[in-house]
């Protein structure tokens, strides 16, 4: 079984979130390698390339399109699905170290997710 990376964009049929059918379309890989390596699911994030689409806490303008393997300019989108790894059909490429960082840092306003600010003397969490 083909293991995915954090940060891979993957293309994947994804089900419509008023539950009327399904699309084909590109996500990008949110999960863990190590989750990805034990688990048969996958986290994806779905990308669209509707710029006028509804904007959701935490989505993400992708700046380098084309290294993602993506067609056109592209936004990351908050809205998080579970896929067993199988139906994923290809890999069309990976987001850039920026790309995936920023996002990453809109999953966390999405789901208020902070993280500790740590002494870096101590290693001690801070308030």
């Amino acid at each position: 079984m083909k293991v995915y990376d954090r940060g891979d964009v993957v293309l994947v049929s994804i089900d419509f979130t008023d539950g009327s059918g399904s699309k084909l379309r590109p996500a990008v890989v949110i999960s863990s390698e190590e989750y990805n390596r034990v688990s048969p699911d996958v986290l994806i994030a779905s990308i669209t390339s509707n710029r006028s689409a509804l904007p959701h806490p935490g989505d993400h303008p992708i700046r380098e399109w084309k290294a993602a393997g993506l067609l056109k300019p592209s936004l990351a989108q908050t809205k998080i699905a579970t896929v067993e790894a199988p139906v994923i059909w290809r890999k069309l490429g990976a987001l850039e170290a920026e790309d995936l960082e920023a996002f990453t840092a809109g999953l966390r306003e999405a789901l208020d997710l902070q993280c500790p600010k740590i002494d870096t003397e101590s290693g001690m969490e801070q308030d």
